[in-house]
């Protein structure tokens, strides 16, 4: 009997990869029953992709085959394996088993192998089977004849239940006949930017399912693979929340009384641009000091350890330890290294998402700057991070260094005035022999401010606004009253 179109068709349920990040980019997870090709030159990373999906998949209560052509010995790989956290010596053999095929792929060609797969799930009832070396396979074989091959071993893989990985090293720069037939391929990748290398994942065919497309960072450690999907195609579609009436404290009061709405509009973002020691570090000290357990804050910094923002913090008249105790506070380190873009968005996000952030505080832009081997990303990366914190009522408060310490004129690089909602200049000048500490408020979007030349004052009580500055030297006291404690010379950010 014909089915109509109007016969419902059930979905084909999903497996789980226990890759991170791998089955978010494929929508899902693979699809139950299905062929994918894994390919990439040898070194990307195939052999320990492929081990992390079986032993997740015996973790869940299934059984997977290993089979191997041409490829290193069982032992030897699992002595490899064995430093790797997901390793489990107690699936062997009932649960996973790894099997030598060549033999018969020598002796019988392709109908041979196939005899041995076909035997393997059938017995072994395995919801996952692994062949590591179709390039093996493929040689000497037509066109036809591995078409054939993978036509029929489809008709298994759902007779028997189980899905199919098919790694290869062959050639990556041609369509192979075997690509048109399986029903994904996902490409591993290890490139080489400069003296840096960075490996990634791109799923090129994978069929019903939109995964994300593109380039998708991907580390291996003694965790195994962890993927992490490309911010700009996760949030692609991110609402962005509207700007809201209400506001909150910058940590200084004095700064607050320039805005007409006595604060910063909440899940706003706003940028502190200066050179170094002009109080970028100090300003989001404040803004982070400010927390409370209603609205938790997280500091992510790049060159600064935790213990020296508390020492500096506490040399400001500020105790983040009381707020850290408490759970209002977070300090994040972020060592630059060879960190990846989208992989310390990801920790962001996670530690965001985690403790309910509402004031963001990101120390040193430049981090992110240099953790990117594509820079033409940076204008989408940082618009969509920005609007998914906006989206999350997250209001952010970030630091960018520029390269003049005494200088008038204001480097924007790749557009971040147009990212941000709020744009803060510090900056030093030279008067008569001193050197003064100004702060100019050079954007506020949707919001009305007091502009002008703000004199800054950096002592043991923090930061304040100490009146107007003019070119003539005079400074125009302060509307607001601004405390004058005693302390020591003003000090760096």
């Amino acid at each position: 009997m014909t089915a109509s179109t109007s016969d419902p068709v059930a979905p084909i349920e999903r497996l789980r990869s226990a890759v991170p990040g791998l089955d978010e980019i494929l929508g899902g997870g693979l699809m139950r029953t299905g062929v994918y090709i894994v390919q990439g030159l040898p070194g990307c990373g195939k052999t320990i992709l492929a081990n992390q999906i079986c032993y997740g998949h015996v973790a869940d209560g299934g059984v997977a085959v290993y089979v191997t052509l041409l490829a290193e010995s069982h032992s030897r790989m699992l002595q490899h394996l064995s430093t790797l956290s997901f390793f489990d010596v107690r699936a062997f053999p009932d649960r996973l088993a790894y099997i030598s095929a060549f033999h018969d792929l020598e002796t019988g060609g392709l109908k041979g192998l196939m005899g041995v797969l076909r035997r393997e799930m059938r017995q072994r009832r395995a919801g996952v089977l692994v062949l590591d070396g179709l390039v093996a396979a493929s040689e000497g074989a037509s066109d036809l004849d591995l078409k054939k091959f993978v036509h029929e071993l489809q008709g298994i893989a759902v007779l028997q239940d189980c899905t199919v990985l098919l790694l290869t090293s062959g050639n990556l720069n041609r369509m192979a006949a075997e690509h048109t037939m399986v029903d994904g391929l996902l490409e591993l990748e290890d490139k080489l930017f400069d003296a840096r290398s960075e490996r990634s994942i791109q799923v090129r065919k994978f069929r019903g399912a939109g995964p994300l497309r593109g380039k998708h960072s991907m580390r291996i450690d003694n965790d195994g693979i962890r993927v992490f999907p490309r911010i700009e195609a996760v949030y692609r579609s991110a609402a962005m929340e509207t700007m809201r009436d209400e506001v909150t404290t910058s940590g200084i009061p004095s700064l607050d009384a320039l805005l007409a709405v006595g604060g910063i509009p909440m899940a706003s973002s706003t940028v502190a641009i200066g050179s170094t020691g002009t109080g970028k570090t100090t300003l989001g000290l404040h803004f982070l000091h400010a927390s409370t357990a209603a609205e938790p804050g997280l500091h992510l910094s790049f060159f600064e350890g935790p213990d020296r923002l508390r020492a500096k913090a506490r040399s400001l008249g500020m105790a983040l330890e009381a707020l850290e105790a408490t759970g209002a506070v977070e300090l994040m380190w972020q060592t630059t290294g060879e960190a990846m873009l989208d992989e310390i968005a990801d920790r962001l996000l996670a530690a965001v998402a985690r403790r309910g952030v509402r004031r963001l505080v990101v120390d040193g832009l430049s981090g992110f700057l240099e953790s990117a081997v594509y820079p033409e990303r940076l204008n989408r990366f940082f618009s969509c991070l920005v609007n998914e914190l906006r989206s999350r009522r997250v209001t952010v408060l970030m630091t960018l260094e520029t390269r003049d310490v005494v200088s008038s004129v204001v480097s924007m690089p790749w557009g971040v005035s147009g990212i941000v909602d709020n744009l803060f200049f510090l900056r030093f000048v030279h008067d008569e022999g001193q050197v003064e500490r100004l702060l100019t408020i050079i954007k506020m979007r949707d919001t009305d401010y007091q502009a002008g030349l703000r004199r800054l004052r950096v002592d043991s009580h923090g930061m304040h606004i100490a009146g107007t500055y003019r070119a003539d030297g005079d400074v125009i006291p302060s509307a607001q009253p601004v405390a004058s404690p005693e302390g020591p010379a003003p000090s760096s950010s």
